[in-house]
C-alpha cells in the first residue's frame, strides 16, 4: 500500500507500483472507439503510461495535453492515457482539445488494471479511482521508469519520464 495525498490530505492505494526492470503487466483496456488495446499490441515500442484519476480534473487535462505535446517529437513511442473516464467522454476531450499523438484508454470494463498496477485509491473521496502515475516500458516490454506521484492535485516530472525513453 502506497502512501499519497490529495490536497494534503492522506490517502492510500491498493498496492505498489510494479519494479524497474520487471516486465510491464500486460492488460486490455477500451479506446475511445470501444475498441480494445493491450499493451503488448505496442511491443517493440517505447510506451508511456500516463495513469490518472480523470479528465474532467485541470492538472489529469493538463498532464494530457502535455504528453500530447511531447509524444509529436518522440520516436518509436506511444503514449496511453489511462484513467476510469468513459471512452465517450475520452474522445470528446480529445476532439475538443486537438488531441492527436496520444491514445485514451478506459479502464471501465477493466478495474483490475489498478489492482495489477498498485494504483487504485483505497480511501478518501477518489475511492476506486487510480492514484497519478507515469510509467515507461522499453520495447521489450520491461519497465525502465515509474513515477508514483506524491500529491494527486500535482503534475508528474515530464522530464524525468521523457529522458528516460532512449
Amino acid at each position: 500500500m502506497a502512501n499519497i495525498t490529495f490536497k494534503g490530505q492522506p490517502i492510500h492505494t491498493c498496492g505498489e507500483l510494479p519494479k524497474v526492470g520487471e516486465e510491464a503487466p500486460d492488460f486490455t483496456l477500451v479506446k475511445s472507439d470501444l475498441s480494445e488495446a493491450k499493451l503488448s499490441d505496442f511491443r517493440g515500442k517505447y510506451v508511456v503510461l500516463n495513469i490518472f484519476p480523470s479528465l474532467d480534473t485541470g492538472v489529469c487535462a493538463a498532464s494530457v495535453r502535455r504528453f500530447n505535446k511531447e509524444a509529436a517529437a518522440l520516436k518509436n513511442t506511444v503514449v496511453l492515457c489511462i484513467s476510469a473516464d468513459l471512452p465517450f467522454a475520452a474522445g470528446r476531450f480529445c476532439t475538443t482539445e486537438g488531441i492527436e499523438n496520444v491514445i485514451t484508454l478506459s479502464t471501465f470494463r477493466n478495474p483490475s488494471f489498478g489492482e495489477q498496477y498498485g494504483l487504485t485509491i483505497v480511501d478518501g473521496p477518489m475511492k476506486g479511482l487510480l492514484a497519478r502515475a507515469v510509467i515507461v516500458v522499453n520495447p521489450e516490454g520491461k519497465i525502465v521508469y515509474k513515477e508514483l506521484v506524491p500529491e494527486i492535485a500535482q503534475e508528474p516530472d515530464y522530464n524525468s519520464a521523457i529522458n528516460s525513453i532512449v
